[in-house]
């Protein structure tokens, strides 16, 4: 007998946990269904006849309708299922959700910062405010490794293509983005690199960075100096001096603020390693921390169990812009607004985009919303958040350290090798991912399919984060996996 799972009751699809072959018997609920076709783990088998028209049901909820009649035991996919979503809506606010209950708040070892924030991880930043200094950036980073010792865990910096020749909200993007990295609380130091002909200029640029400690972050700019790699390995120097002697302290996992992502999705991402990592976001919520959830385009035909969970009309109304604004944003540049999910996630089991953001949402798990961020805002309200950016991998992970995330959980079918620049912990959705890109993966929900309660696994997992957040590296810091990607949607010069 083949092993399949119903997600919920009202669903009229069944997934696949391993390939089938035609004419293979599913034990379903409507009784044993004979195979159709050859059907790869992840995808969907229907156990009734659908008629054209007719709605699939997934998850409980409609993750598109039926171009032609289905039968019982026929693959439900691209070719005889479409998309039901439309364009810009009006969403009406039915709040519908129950606070969390308190839970004390766990510990992990962390270094407390002046502000009153928490870095997870004691490095220097190396950020360049044009691309037109990148290579010397990374030289400084490399030649700042003599001065890597016991309490200083790193020196790097993160190159980008910007900050000259923008224009607009572009440039002022690429201001505010540098900014947020520059007040990063991993950061114990930074160094902010500048050429001197830019038009991200030293000065413009502080007025964008706001308040800054001076002892914490330095300046220099290239062109004003005779040897700007020794005018740099000299400020790193004396930061890395005041560094070194930090220690790691025992510090409350309210201090936690944790990015949710995830990308290569497959089938069984809104099965194992979504709600997974939801059941461990509301873990935290409930102890006092906060969770950031991102990739509002994986948002649409899912929008409103968020709207639903907002706190009040105000978070109603602001999640109702954040939503219709991005898809403004695509009819803006003549996009289909729906033109999702990837190749990727198709050959993975993924049919519409409803089908991605049923289960992409579920990584936010039952929390009432506490808060939106503008793309590149701060997070200042703790509790679940919402943040406005794509769902590009790169970009989005880059924009939830902007935001002050700590680190970046990334649940992923397929597997993906980057980091962001804050730690990056991949959760692979199935047991054979974990076992072939065991280079890539730190944690396996796939044991969840094989009988493992996702509650059980979220404990797990939340134990592992709090190593993680008390120094343990993940594969993409072992990797030196460190990369930014800055949102672009404007003219160059």
């Amino acid at each position: 007998m083949v092993s399949t799972l119903l997600i919920n009751e009202m669903d009229n699809v069944v997934v696949a946990v391993h390939p089938v072959k035609k004419g293979s018997i599913v034990d379903a609920v409507a009784g044993q269904i004979v195979v159709q076709q050859d059907i790869d783990q992840g995808h969907k088998i229907a156990i009734r006849d659908i008629k054209q028209g007719e709605n699939i049901i997934k998850y409980g909820f409609p993750i598109g309708h039926a171009v032609c009649d289905i039968h019982k035991g026929e693959w439900v996919h691209t070719h005889n299922v479409k998309t039901n979503l439309g364009e810009v809506l009006n969403y009406e606010y039915h709040p519908h959700f129950q606070p969390l209950q308190k839970q004390p708040a766990r510990t992990f070892l962390g270094y407390p910062r002046k502000d009153g924030s928490v870095g997870i991880r004691n490095e220097i930043w190396i950020i360049p405010t044009v691309g037109c200094v990148n290579a010397i950036a990374q030289n400084i980073a490399k030649e700042a490794q003599q001065f890597v010792a016991e309490g200083l865990e790193g020196v790097y910096t993160f190159v980008h293509p910007f900050g000259c020749s923008q224009m607009g909200d572009d440039l002022v993007n690429t201001q505010k983005t540098l900014a947020g990295l520059v007040h990063h609380p991993n950061a114990a130091g930074v160094l902010v690199l500048s050429l001197g002909c830019e038009n991200n200029t030293q000065a413009s640029f502080k007025e964008v960075l706001g308040e800054y400690d001076p002892e914490r972050v330095r300046f220099v700019q290239c062109q004003d100096e005779e040897d700007e790699l020794a005018a740099a390995l000299g400020q790193i120097k004396e930061l890395a001096q005041m560094i070194r002697p930090q220690k790691r302290v025992e510090v409350s996992a309210d201090k936690l603020v944790v990015g949710l992502k995830c990308g290569g999705s497959d089938g069984f991402s809104g099965i194992t390693a979504n709600p997974m990592v939801g059941v461990f976001s509301d873990m935290l919520v409930a102890q006092g921390g906060t969770t950031v959830l991102t990739e509002v385009p994986e948002m649409f035909g899912a929008e409103t169990l968020l709207m639903d969970r907002c706190k009040n009309r105000e978070i109603f109304e602001k999640t109702v812009h954040l939503i219709n604004d991005f898809k403004e944003y695509f009819i803006s540049h003549n996009q289909v607004i729906y033109e999702n999910p990837s190749p990727g996630n198709k050959k993975g089991g993924i049919t519409t985009l409803e089908d991605k953001s049923l289960g992409c949402v579920q990584k936010g798990g039952k929390a009432p919303v506490s808060d939106v961020l503008k793309h590149a805002e701060r997070v200042h309200t703790k509790g679940l958040n919402l943040l406005s950016a794509p769902g590009n991998d790169l970009i989005a992970s880059t924009a939830l350290t902007v935001s002050g995330c700590h680190m970046v959980l990334f649940t992923t079918g397929r597997g993906t090798p980057f980091g962001a620049p804050a730690p990056t912990v991949k959760i692979s959705t199935n047991t054979e991912l974990f076992h072939k890109k065991g280079n890539w993966i730190d944690f396996n929900a796939g044991d969840i399919v094989n009988g493992e309660s996702i509650q059980d696994a979220a404990s797990r997992f939340f134990d592992y984060i709090l190593q993680v957040a008390s120094g343990k590296r993940t594969r993409a810091e072992e990797n030196n996996a460190r990369e930014i990607a800055i949102f672009k949607h404007g003219v160059s010069v």
